[in-house]
C-alpha cells in the first residue's frame, strides 16, 4: 500500500541536501567548537558560516542568533527568561488563547510563581488585533507574546502592526513564528519582535535544532547554565551537524523558492476543497479563508464524522493527516484553539475537525485520492450512522 504524508505542519520529511550535509559535518567534523586547535576551529567555522546564514534569512545581525534544541526550547528560553531579567518592573504578561503549548503551558507554570497572564480572545477566524493589545496593556507588561501564524487553523497574527505599538512600551516583544517560518517572508526589523523562536523540523530540516533570535539591545538572564557557548546566552556544546543541517535547509528558502513554494502550497489546498466540494461533502473551513491563512494549513469540520474515526479510517487506506497539534495529538483533550475560535467547549467542530497540511513532496494526484478517501469514509458514516 501506498502511504501519503498530510501532516506537514507537525514535522516535515528531511530534505536530501540536508542529510548529504549532516552526514560530512558528523564524519569530518567531530571537533568541540569550543577548542582552540584545529579540529574546534574547523568546527567553530562551520558554526560561523551557519549563524550568518540564518541570521540573513530573518535580516538579523550574526550575534543575534542562539541555537537551542528546537521550538519549545526557544520558547521557554524567550518567556523565562524575559521574566526573570524583567521582573522589577512588572508581572503581567499578555499572550493569546491560541498559542502553541510550548507558549501557553510556560505562561502557566508562571502563573504559579504569581505573574498575571492576560489571555487575549480571538474571533472567529482565530485573529487578535493591535487594539486588543493596547487596551490589555499595563505599566507593568514586561512582554507580550503572540504567534506568526498558527499550527492548528492557519492564522496570521498582524504582528507588524503590534510591533509598531510595543515601540512606546517597556513590553519586550515575541512571537512563536515555528510555524510561519520557511513559508512566510520574515523580517525581524519590519515585524519589530525583539524575539522570535524558529524549529528545524518544520522546515524539511532535523529534529532537536532551532534557534532564537535576540534583539541586542536585550539583556537576559540565560535559560541554560554551565559552560559559556552561544556567548554566555545558552549553555552546552553545539550540535554542529545539526547545526548545519538547519543552515543547508534554510539556504534553500530563498525569497524566490519560497513565492514558489506558497503558490504551490495554495494550489493543493484550492485543488483539495474543490474536490471535496465536488464529492458533495458536507465541510466548513475552520479559521480564516484559504488565501488569507498560512498555504500549507488546511482546517475542516466535517459535519457529522468524528475525528478519530476519520484519522483511524484514513490510516488504513495510507493518509497521514492530523486533529490538531502534534503535541497534544495523544491527549484526550479538545483542541484549545477550537474551542478559542467557537467559543465553546461543546461545538460539533470540536470533536468533527482535520487539519490536513502540506508540504514539498506533496503532489495533485495525491491530493486527488486524498479528497476521494475523505469523501469514501465520509459517506460510509454518514449512511450508517442513519
Amino acid at each position: 500500500m501506498t502511504h501519503y504524508y498530510f501532516d506537514n505542519a507537525a514535522t516535515t520529511p528531511i530534505n536530501p541536501d540536508v542529510v548529504q550535509a549532516m552526514s560530512e559535518a558528523l564524519a569530518a567534523d567531530f571537533g568541540n567548537a569550543s577548542s582552540t586547535h584545529y579540529f574546534g576551529r574547523q568546527s567553530h567555522h562551520l558554526l560561523d558560516q551557519s549563524r550568518q546564514t540564518i541570521a540573513r534569512s530573518i535580516h538579523a545581525k550574526t550575534d543575534e542568533i542562539v541555537f537551542t534544541s528546537g521550538g519549545t526550547e526557544s520558547d521557554n528560553t524567550a518567556i523565562l527568561s524575559t521574566a526573570a531579567s524583567y521582573h522589577q518592573n512588572g508581572k503581567h504578561i499578555i499572550t493569546t488563547a491560541i498559542e502553541h503549548p510550548a507558549v501557553l503551558n510556560t505562561m502557566h507554570f508562571l502563573e504559579k510563581l504569581g505573574y498575571e497572564i492576560t489571555y487575549l480572545p480571538v474571533d472567529s477566524n482565530g485573529h487578535v488585533t493591535a487594539a486588543q493589545v493596547h487596551d490589555a496593556l499595563r505599566p507593568d507588561t514586561i512582554l507580550v507574546s503572540v504567534m506568526l501564524g498558527n499550527n492548528e487553523v492557519g492564522t496570521i497574527q498582524p504582528i507588524a502592526e503590534i510591533g509598531v505599538l510595543l515601540k512606546n512600551y517597556q513590553a519586550v516583544f515575541h512571537t512563536d513564528a515555528v510555524q510561519a517560518y520557511g513559508i512566510l517572508d520574515i523580517d525581524v526589523q519590519t515585524l519589530g519582535v525583539d524575539l522570535l523562536s524558529i524549529s528545524g523540523h518544520k522546515l524539511h530540516g532535523p529534529k532537536g535544532i532551532g534557534f532564537l533570535y535576540i534583539n541586542e539591545r536585550l539583556e537576559l538572564e540565560p535559560f541554560m547554565h554551565g559552560g559559556e557557548q552561544e556567548h554566555l546566552r545558552r549553555a552546552g556544546t553545539e550540535n554542529i551537524p545539526s547545526i548545519v543541517g538547519l543552515a543547508r535547509a534554510v539556504a534553500d528558502l530563498t525569497p524566490q523558492r519560497k513565492q514558489e513554494k506558497r503558490a504551490q502550497l495554495q494550489l493543493l489546498k484550492q485543488t483539495l476543497l474543490a474536490d471535496l466540494t465536488a464529492k458533495n461533502v458536507d465541510f466548513e473551513i475552520n479559521g480564516p479563508k484559504p488565501e488569507l491563512a498560512l498555504p500549507h494549513v488546511l482546517n475542516l469540520w466535517l459535519r457529522g464524522v468524528p475525528t478519530n474515526l476519520m484519522l483511524m479510517k484514513l490510516d488504513l487506506k495510507g493518509f497521514a493527516v492530523s486533529g490538531g497539534s502534534a503535541c497534544t495529538a495523544g491527549s484526550l483533550e479538545p483542541s484549545h484553539v477550537l474551542i478559542a475560535l467557537t467559543g465553546s467547549e461543546d461545538a460539533p467542530q470540536i470533536g468533527e475537525s482535520l487539519r490536513i497540511s502540506f508540504g514539498d513532496q506533496n503532489t495533485i494526484e495525491s491530493v486527488h485520492l486524498l479528497a476521494d478517501a475523505i469523501a469514501e469514509v465520509t459517506r460510509d458514516y454518514l449512511q450508517r450512522s442513519k
